[in-house]
């Protein structure tokens, strides 16, 4: 089974992100397109880029380096689960981009972004051509979040309604069916590499 990489890229205390982000592991679980593989960029806390060679040649010197890179090489999808800081994405989703640049390409990325009334969108506006520049294809489909504390009930728990269920179901059914059509592309960037 293909392997769905979630990635939380908010790590500030009290963020509104973690139920979000857990929803949506469950939700992916569920669907069963993927098996599910949750990165919390807080608890993988990433130094700022500390390589001392560009990323695209993988001479990675520091262990955290190699483990993050072997863990996003193994990931066949990726969804982003992104707030919206300033009209943009924050700082720890770039920097563990930019950590890497190889492990990427040729694999589908989904955004789940949620904010006030622009629902994050700005800030997935703004990863567009940051995943194009890695070969990354993102898909249409997304889930927007607006007003999301909303959604957010007195126990922690994130409880979506129907519209954000169904557009979770609608990104990952894409996901699923771009990641089939580039598996060939990483197969073949794979066999022209070794």
């Amino acid at each position: 089974m293909s392997q769905l990489q979630v990635i939380l890229a908010s790590t500030r205390p009290g963020r509104v992100g973690l139920p979000v982000f857990n929803w949506f592991n469950a939700h992916a679980e569920r669907h069963g397109a993927f098996e599910v593989d949750p990165v919390d960029l807080a608890e993988l806390a990433l130094p700022f880029m500390d390589e001392p060679k560009h990323p695209r040649l993988q001479q990675y010197e520091h262990q955290h380096t190699k483990d993050w890179s072997a863990r996003v090489d193994a990931a066949d999808a990726f969804v982003f689960v992104t707030p919206e800081y300033n009209h943009s994405f924050n700082a720890p989703l770039k920097n563990a981009i930019d950590f890497l640049h190889t492990e990427w390409a040729h694999k589908p990325v989904g955004f789940v972004s949620y904010g006030g009334i622009a629902a994050g969108t700005r800030a997935m506006q703004a990863l567009k051509p940051v995943v194009g520049a890695l070969r990354m294809t993102a898909v249409v489909e997304a889930v927007n979040i607006p007003f999301v504390a909303q959604f957010v009930g007195e126990d922690g728990e994130f409880r979506p309604n129907d519209v954000l269920d169904q557009a979770a179901d609608a990104m990952l059914s894409e996901l699923s069916r771009v990641e089939a059509a580039l598996r060939s592309l990483r197969v073949s960037a794979t066999t022209s590499a070794g």
